[in-house]
């Protein structure tokens, strides 16, 4: 919920409280004059008016909570999880207030919805095994909004987790070949969670995940030479792309650079690096446009495939 709108609900829940409040006041002082035969109804007035004030601030409060959380500057998947928990509780706690007094015998209430309850379970198995997954989410976090994923084919940024569905905006897809969001989102249910696995691309190394890139050599060229230029190109896109990581540089983060045979004849230099799971194919253009730079610069050291020398 944008901040605008959350910031008029709560002039919305507080007046209505204040309203609520001065209707309960001038009822008690009998400042709306006598009910004469319909003061029975008078008790009914009441009960259904502190109901209001009650729900009104509740309601209230959850908002206020709510602006709290948002302004503690939490990572962002945290922050709409705490916010999601306290929408829940806030509208359990409005729809048990308005239970009671629509139900004044809170025994028979209690023991209706408990046999309503059974007979919904059965009705309603598939959306309650999605607000149980909901909760798991919740709290073993396999991930969060913010997180890319994958599972059962899908893979995508999570962008919002509701109570019975997750939605993901969709990133490779049919029409893509590199890791850019196509433009499509998906929906799933939350059930989906309790049956396959997930593959969390913000992980143990989070923020970061390994990725690789590779270039054709020929045997002949300085390794040394390649290899050093393949490095400096990855610490310095490294410092220049993730400034906030670079100070806080860790070493299990060091790129590292290896060769193999390639099919061809010509052997490959390769050169594994961290990056952020969103941007691993500018990460990788950064790289090589640096790399080829360096290397291009030292003909006499290193040679490309040209021509039908392939």
């Amino acid at each position: 919920m944008k901040p605008k709108n959350r910031y008029y609900k709560i002039i919305f829940f507080a007046v209505g409280a204040v309203i609520s409040l001065t209707l309960y006041i001038l009822l008690e002082l009998s400042l709306l004059g006598d009910w004469g035969d319909y003061n029975q109804y008078k008790h009914i007035a009441n009960r259904f008016i502190v109901s209001l004030f009650l729900i009104f601030s509740i309601l209230l409060i959850g908002k206020f909570i709510e602006k709290l959380i948002d302004n503690q500057g939490e990572i962002g998947g945290y922050r709409y999880n705490l916010i999601r928990i306290t929408r829940l509780i806030a509208s359990i706690l409005a729809l048990s207030v308005a239970l009671s007094f629509i139900f004044k015998n809170v025994y028979a209430t209690l023991t209706g919805l408990g046999l309503a309850s059974i007979v919904l379970g059965f009705a309603l198995q598939a959306p309650i095994t999605s607000f149980i997954a909901w909760i798991y989410i919740i709290f073993r976090k396999p991930y969060q909004v913010g997180d890319r994923i994958q599972l059962n084919g899908m893979r995508g940024d999570v962008v919002e987790v509701h109570y019975l569905e997750t939605l993901i905006e969709e990133c490779s897809g049919d029409y893509m070949k590199n890791d850019h969001p196509s433009g499509r989102v998906i929906r799933f249910p939350n059930s989906v969670v309790l049956k396959t696995e997930v593959i969390n691309y913000n992980g143990g190394l989070t923020p970061f995940i390994w990725n690789e890139t590779a270039l054709q050599v020929a045997y002949t060229s300085d390794l040394d030479f390649v290899e050093e230029c393949l490095m400096k190109a990855v610490k310095e896109d490294f410092q220049e792309s993730y400034p906030f990581q670079a100070t806080r540089y860790d070493k299990k983060w060091t790129p590292q650079v290896y060769f193999r045979n390639n099919a061809y004849a010509w052997m490959e230099a390769v050169v594994s690096y961290t990056v952020k799971p969103t941007d691993t194919t500018g990460r990788r253009n950064r790289i090589l446009r640096k790399a080829l730079k360096y290397l291009n610069e030292s003909p006499d050291k290193v040679q490309f495939p040209t021509g039908v020398q392939r």
